[in-house]
């Protein structure tokens, strides 16, 4: 066997954890960023927040500030608010109040107040322990008795209890009970109801009534209704109920307002905390008897510099590539939706001498603000199609707004069958194929003709 050292020469693409973080940070939504640099914050003794204070700077006055003019701009968008508390105010203790009524908080409320005794209201509280965050009883049946060791009778009579409480079809141990439970508290009692939910509900979803009215010696006609009903009740008993997640608000990474005819792209400041370097770990580095401390205040001060860098580097891709979009797309912010244009992630790329992934990354979960209310930046990128008439690319949202509308306005009984809204959007010059619309469609959530006939 022959041992030797060879030299050989390779390029390989490496990258370091500054990197990974500028990557990790350009990607983030607001609401991450926002998270990440709290932490950091905490974890990072060398970090600090810079407090604003308007006397510390005299050249502040000189500079354009973006906030003041935010708020003086008159948005159409009226949902937007935002409110500034002024030193002068006096602080009430009810502003940091707040509470969240979880499902199972408001059910053991319930519990205590009904006309029982403490034994029942007791196994009534060990169920409502295991009721998951949908509103269903994750126990079997069998399973309250066994653990609890009580009769059945009495394990059936707490369970009717608990789903006699509100919000109505609580406690049900699957959907079909859960709507069974919401008919009977309705005041509904037609046998025809219970054996639809028991047998039929998939035909009901795929609009079968037919099926359905043949199986059961009934006109289609009042299949539907039936059918009808049993859409209007709750499949999830927990909905509008704190369920332990907390929401995450959107908050809009820019603003674009229309000034004098010229659009300007604001960035939002307040995202993140103002980071400055703790002037205090300056004498420790300076410090050469304590090599520990100054090589561990020199990683964290690094840390730290790198951190504010990426944030500002994060900050200057996304005004980059909202400059090229309006560029792009002047007529959309002028005009509307009617004139949005074809825009992919390679031909924004290729204009500003990026990767592809680096533009899908600064635009992942990213909104912004604009006279039309908040939008994502993402669904300003759409795939286009070539126009029968003029050659012209006509974007995918534009025709997705016309089979929406063209289903919107048409006949329930006759509903358009994909084929006739393809050949009718091609009577306006536009080339689709009925695989496109059906891809279309079903991308908007709509049925097929079939599943959208009303009898």
């Amino acid at each position: 066997m022959d041992f030797s050292l060879n030299l050989t020469q390779e390029q390989k693409l490496i990258m370091t954890q500054e990197m990974q973080l500028s990557v990790k940070l350009l990607q983030m939504s607001s609401f991450e960023l926002q998270e990440y640099v709290e932490k950091e914050i905490q974890e990072n003794p060398v970090l600090d927040v810079k407090e604003s204070n308007a006397n510390n700077n005299e050249m502040e006055k000189d500079k354009l500030d973006y906030r003041e003019i935010i708020k003086n701009l008159d948005f159409d968008n009226y949902s937007h608010h935002s409110y500034e508390k002024s030193d002068d105010e006096e602080i009430s203790p009810f502003n940091f109040i707040s509470e969240k009524k979880s499902l199972k908080e408001y059910l053991k409320g319930q519990v205590r107040d009904l006309d029982e005794n403490n034994y029942v209201k007791a196994i009534c509280l060990y169920i409502i322990e295991n009721i998951d965050d949908r509103g269903y009883l994750v126990l079997e049946n069998g399973e309250i008795e066994e653990e609890l060791k009580i009769s059945k009778d009495l394990a059936a009579y707490c369970v009717n209890v608990i789903q006699a409480l509100e919000p109505c079809g609580i406690g049900a141990r699957n959907l079909a009970e859960c709507l069974k439970i919401q008919i009977r508290q309705k005041g509904i009692e037609d046998e025809r109801i219970s054996i639809i939910v028991d047998r039929y509900l998939e035909m009901i979803a795929e609009n079968k009534y037919n099926v359905i009215a043949r199986e059961l010696n009934i006109d289609v006609k009042q299949a539907q209704e039936y059918g009808d009903l049993i859409k209007t009740l709750d499949p999830k008993p927990s909905r509008g109920f704190y369920t332990g997640e907390d929401v995450k608000y959107i908050v809009p990474d820019a603003y674009i307002r229309k000034i004098d005819n010229e659009y300007y792209i604001i960035m939002n400041d307040d995202l993140t905390p103002k980071l400055t370097i703790n002037s205090m770990y300056k004498d420790i580095i300076n410090n050469e008897n304590d090599k520990d401390a100054v090589s561990y205040v020199k990683e964290k001060l690094n840390s730290a510099l790198f951190l504010m860098k990426s944030i500002q580097h994060r900050k200057s891709t996304i005004y980059r590539v909202l400059e090229k979009i309006l560029e792009k797309q002047r007529d959309y912010f002028d005009y509307g939706e009617r004139y949005l244009k074809p825009m992919t992630l390679k031909e924004i790329a290729d204009s500003m001498n990026m990767h592809e992934s680096t533009i899908s990354r600064a635009i992942r979960d990213k909104y912004i603000y604009t006279s039309k209310g908040t939008i994502k930046i993402k669904a300003l990128f759409t795939t286009g199609i070539i126009s029968g008439f003029n050659g012209e690319n006509v974007s995918a949202l534009i025709i997705k707004n016309k089979i929406k509308k063209m289903i919107d306005e048409e006949d329930r009984k006759k509903p358009l069958s994909d084929q006739k809204i393809c050949d009718l959007i091609n009577e306006h010059g536009m080339n689709i194929s009925r695989r496109t619309v059906a891809k279309y469609r079903e991308d908007m959530g709509i049925k097929s003709s079939k599943g959208r006939k009303r009898f």
